[in-house]
């Protein structure tokens, strides 16, 4: 198949398949003359980059695990960096959980300081005197 009927089938742009195979992603692809030949392999390739670049991972992350020294994809080093990258969102949850206690304390204090000054600023308005309009 050519480019375009890859990239319908993988939900991909051309340039985006063009930028796969440059980064050495797809393996090698075939040639017919002067236009790519991929194959149901490539299909595979492709929506396992993009899924993988939806988790956040950057396309550098994937060379090493889409080929190994017989092309093949390495699964086992896939659910390494699987665990390694929930291992870190798990830590950055943590991080944002701890950020996010901050900001409710502080947000917290300012209230209570704002309801203070409030509450003083009533009780200086009720000292004055009531001025009564004669009728």
């Amino acid at each position: 198949m050519y480019i375009g009927e890859l990239a319908r089938l993988a939900n991909a742009s051309a340039k985006a398949i063009r930028l796969y195979e440059n980064l050495g992603l797809l393996g090698q692809v075939q040639r017919l003359g002067k236009y790519r030949v991929y194959t149901e392999r490539n299909v595979l390739q492709v929506q396992l980059i993009r899924q993988a670049q939806s988790l956040g991972f950057r396309l550098s992350e994937l060379a090493p695990m889409l080929h190994t020294a017989h092309g093949e994809t390495d699964w086992a080093l896939i659910a390494q960096h699987l665990h390694d990258k929930r291992a870190a969102v798990k830590a950055e949850i943590k991080k944002l959980d701890a950020l996010d206690a901050s900001l409710l304390q502080m947000q917290a204090e300012i209230q209570d300081c704002l309801q203070a000054q409030l509450a003083a600023q009533q009780a200086v308005c009720t000292s004055f005197p009531v001025y009564q309009h004669a009728d």
